[in-house]
């Protein structure tokens, strides 16, 4: 595979803190790659360096087969980027805002098109600062892709978004891997990476605890399911990497069975175990 972004030893120290810790990390062409990790993990740090917002201290750091902290405006039209914070235009309207913004690239989205897949075709001629927090957030995104970028940072793109705007927003992020734009993520919704992520990569005190597929990450795929089953003795729980053999067994004996699931740990649970461990 094409390799889109690629890290090795990156380290970024203020005095008295240290805020990367030496990350390496290999981002393919077209997929999208979501990077997890409590608040002060050094997600955002990482991310400003490859965007080119901020010089590191050590390490190396190729982005589209540049040094981000050393290229140039063509390098540049070539990203896209949607920060934490919403842009306010305040007395322009969103038509304004996304032509205005097209301008900066050689070879733009067509504005009207942007406008619809981020779903602010009938607020197109609403003034921004009229527009609530989700509305913004669905600017920024617009903001973010109109210049066709082949490497898209999203940082917390769905803040404030209602549950509807949230699954039109992974359907648009799904087009544009399709397209074969290279997705970098960061968000605190774990249901989030688990429909949008190819990969994903958990940061704690600037390092990397652990990496994989949101099927796989930290053991998930072999981890032990909980069997939960009621009878005339009472509730009972039990772990084992055989459900399927005790589910069966209960069932051979021909008990009656009240409330009987079977669960494996969710990726929220193994994100919570790592970022524990680690801090």
């Amino acid at each position: 595979m094409t390799t889109a972004v690629r890290v090795r030893g990156l380290r970024k120290e203020y005095p008295g803190h240290l805020a990367v810790a030496g990350l390496d990390l290999d981002i393919h062409q077209g997929e999208v790659f979501a990077l997890l990790g409590p608040n002060g993990a050094g997600k955002t740090t990482t991310v400003e360096i490859l965007e080119g917002h901020r010089q590191r201290t050590a390490g190396e750091a190729d982005v589209l087969g540049e040094d981000p902290g050393k290229a140039g405006r063509a390098w540049r039209s070539r990203i896209g980027i949607v920060l934490q914070t919403a842009t306010d235009a305040a007395n322009l309207s969103v038509v304004e805002t996304v032509r205005h913004f097209a301008k900066y690239y050689p070879n733009p989205r067509n504005v009207e098109e942007v406008i619809e897949k981020v779903g602010l075709t009938e607020k197109a001629g609403a003034r921004v600062k009229s527009l609530s927090g989700g509305q913004r957030r669905r600017v920024d995104v617009a903001l973010g892709i109109i210049g066709r970028p082949e490497l898209l940072f999203l940082d917390e793109p769905t803040t404030g978004f209602d549950p509807e705007a949230r699954r039109q927003f992974w359907g648009l992020i799904d087009d544009l891997a399709r397209e074969g734009t290279t997705i970098l993520l960061t968000t605190h919704y774990l249901d989030e990476v688990e429909a949008l992520a190819d990969r994903l990569v958990v940061i704690a005190r600037g390092s990397i605890v652990a990496q994989g597929t949101p099927e796989t990450l930290g053991g998930r795929g072999h981890a032990e399911a909980t069997v939960r089953w009621t009878d005339e003795r009472g509730e009972h729980v039990e772990r084992t990497a055989f459900p399927t053999k005790v589910v069966n067994e209960l069932s051979g004996g021909r008990r009656e069975l009240a409330g009987l699931t079977v669960t494996r740990p969710s990726l929220e649970d193994i994100y919570l175990e790592l970022i524990g461990e680690k801090l």
